[in-house]
């Protein structure tokens, strides 16, 4: 699959569920911690960290 169209989907899986698409792409790092605490606080947070995470 193309570098692009991977990220694509990466991204679309954090728009749906933001730890799911940090965790494909880290793994369970602290990135994933991170997104998956920011996500119980609220679900924006966790989706604007895990669009930067992954598009950084």
């Amino acid at each position: 699959m193309a570098e692009g169209t991977t990220n694509c989907i990466d991204i679309l899986l954090a728009i749906i569920l933001p730890p799911l698409g940090v965790f494909l792409k880290f793994g369970c790092h602290v990135e994933f911690w991170i997104c998956l605490v920011l996500t119980f606080f609220g679900y924006i947070p966790g989706i604007i960290y895990a669009v930067y995470a992954i598009t950084k």
